[in-house]
């Protein structure tokens, strides 16, 4: 999408996307920017970047990008410039506050439609009817209400709205690691990441789909995404699995079941595990703790699962022209970065800065080879392309806001809690299926990272209502809100890896969904199995992971097919 950019707007777009890193890094690594700033430049490169990016198509109404550009920059200006201000006089803001404050979130409805689409902007809508509406809603969810204007000004200037907990998780967490990522392609590790498993495994049984989940464990811990995951490591392994075999839809269907293990895999687990720290207000070093062998355990069920697949075809893979542990030998140093980031964050830094060290190492592992090595032009790229991979996510920050705040000043958020509980009769195996169909429905129209911070604010009341620990409440939110990338009918990652097998976007669809059955799974172990979650003492919790990981087996044998394949076999 930056290609169609005229020279002038690629000049800011590169110019934006090097502030960013430079800025943040800044900031992590030196001296923290006040809130205002730290906030309010992200959101308001974020507007810049996406009006020029996903732009108007024709002339006349690029024009008014560029106004929608100057807006932006006014609004969030506004804010930043006044920011004491308007605390201070908080419940008596001037008339310009409240143009100021409409505006800006008009604003961010328009940037949510131009990148996520019309369904996330419809529930924006929603939700401001019914904050401006709340005395005429069924008596179960009526509130006071308050203006249009009024309104807005909640959303715009208080803490639950833009400027909130998103915009804050996005611009000290998220953004950093995107950029860490692309610095990490840019360097020549994913290259690494794929030769490796397929040294490793490739020519086994199942060769090609093994590769597939080991490329996506290590590729999907440092992708802020399982569709991105996809799509990367999908367009080599894909028809790698095709042309071992591999029915057309079954190998469009692994890729996107193993990618979205990556966003449970520390040390990165896409955005949720750094907002999950932030509603918290646990380090992030123990929430990777409590996410390693969840992530372990949804990697082995897939893996066990091609297994099979691949043993009821006799499909075996080809033999790697070079050997793992060579392979191991001469690039080992692409693991560098990704273990330097994990002690980091387990010595107890914070994650920006253990990000920003991350983005450092990388530029010194580029240099290890001369045609991998991380100049100025790589530089400004690896930035740009980070830059624009935070887009997605970045977009949702106004209609976000928008939502909490309305949520928050309804307080819907805890009689929702107290729906929940009444419609699951108190039974926490119902809530959690409850839960799921709230965030499968919601992850329709909302991108996952999305779905769980707002499921999470309504739900995880509801959780530890019932006893659940609070940090396991959100791992069972967390994990249910992947559920759209794979599960029928909107399941973006499965769409993808059809697309890319050149397969029915159904059968592959059903295929991923079948493959990604320990998702479903692992919430029920978190809600009743306190050493999932590392509660307990030592015992306890190796006791649950030996069972669980020998229950996985048999799960995940019994979910392939394999025992009626040999059944039908033998009749």
């Amino acid at each position: 999408m930056y290609a169609p950019l005229n020279r002038f707007e690629k000049i800011i777009f590169d110019l934006l996307s090097v502030g960013l890193v430079l800025f943040y890094s800044f900031s992590a690594l030196l001296r923290p920017a006040a809130t205002q700033y730290h906030r309010g430049i992200y959101v308001i490169i974020t507007y810049v970047l996406c009006f020029l990016l996903y732009k108007s198509k024709n002339s006349l109404f690029r024009k008014v990008d560029y106004l929608l550009i100057l807006l932006s920059i006014i609004t969030c200006g506004y804010w930043i410039a006044n920011f004491e201000a308007i605390n201070y006089r908080a419940g008596a803001e001037t008339f310009i506050d409240s143009i100021i404050a409409v505006i800006g979130v008009i604003l961010g409805i328009e940037v949510a439609r131009r990148v996520i689409g019309g369904v996330f902007v419809i529930i924006g809508f929603l939700l401001i009817i019914y904050g401006v509406y709340g005395p005429y809603a069924p008596e179960l969810f009526a509130h006071p209400g308050d203006s249009f204007t009024g309104l807005c000004i909640t959303i715009f200037y208080k803490n639950d709205g833009v400027f909130g907990i998103m915009a804050n998780v996005l611009a000290t967490y998220v953004l950093l690691f995107v950029l860490f990522g692309a610095f990490l392609e840019k360097s020549g590790a994913q290259k690494f990441f794929i030769d490796f498993p397929l040294a490793a495994v490739g020519h086994r049984t199942g060769g090609p789909a093994k590769v597939a989940v080991i490329a996506s464990a290590l590729f999907g811990s440092i992708s802020g995404s399982a569709i991105a995951n996809t799509v990367s490591t999908g367009a080599f392994t894909i028809p790698l699995m095709k042309k071992a075999g591999f029915r057309p839809h079954i190998a469009g269907a692994i890729e996107p079941a193993a990618s979205i293990g990556g966003m449970f895999m520390p040390p990165i687990m896409g955005a949720g595990g750094f907002i999950m720290a932030e509603l918290t207000g646990l380090p992030y070093s123990r929430i990777m703790l409590v996410a390693v062998f969840p992530a372990f355990i949804y990697f082995f069920s897939v893996f066990v699962m091609v297994h099979y697949e691949a043993k009821a075809y006799n499909i075996i893979g080809d033999k790697f022209h070079t050997s793992a542990k060579r392979i191991l030998q001469k690039e080992w140093y692409y693991t560098l970065p990704l273990i330097l980031i994990t002690l980091i964050m387990l010595a107890g830094y914070s994650a920006g800065f253990a990000a920003v060290i991350g983005i450092i190492s990388c530029l010194s592992v580029s240099w290890v080879k001369k045609d991998t090595a991380i100049g100025l032009k790589d530089f400004i790229e690896a930035s740009r392309a980070g830059a624009e991979n935070s887009l997605k996510i970045g977009a949702t920050v106004g209609v976000i806001g928008i939502i909490i705040a309305v949520l928050t000043f309804s307080g819907l958020v805890l009689t929702f809690a107290d729906i929940v509980i009444q419609l699951a009769a108190g039974k926490l195996f119902l809530t959690i299926l409850l839960i799921a169909a709230a965030s499968l429905v919601l992850g329709m129209g909302v991108p996952v990272t999305a779905a769980y911070l707002i499921t999470a604010v309504v739900a995880v009341p509801a959780l530890t209502h019932l006893g659940v620990n609070e940090l396991a409440s959100h791992m069972i939110v967390y994990w249910l809100s992947q559920d759209s990338n794979i599960t029928p009918p909107v399941c973006i990652a499965a769409f993808a890896g059809a697309t890319i097998a050149q397969a029915n976007m159904w059968k592959t669809a059903f295929a991923s969904f079948k493959f990604a059955k320990f998702l479903y799974l692992a919430p029920f172990l978190f809600g009743y199995v306190p050493g999932f979650s590392l509660q307990g003492d030592l015992f306890d919790i190796v006791k649950a992971f030996i069972i669980i990981a020998a229950g996985t087996y048999v799960y995940a044998y019994f979910l392939s097919g394999f025992w009626w394949h040999k059944i039908k076999q033998k009749a």
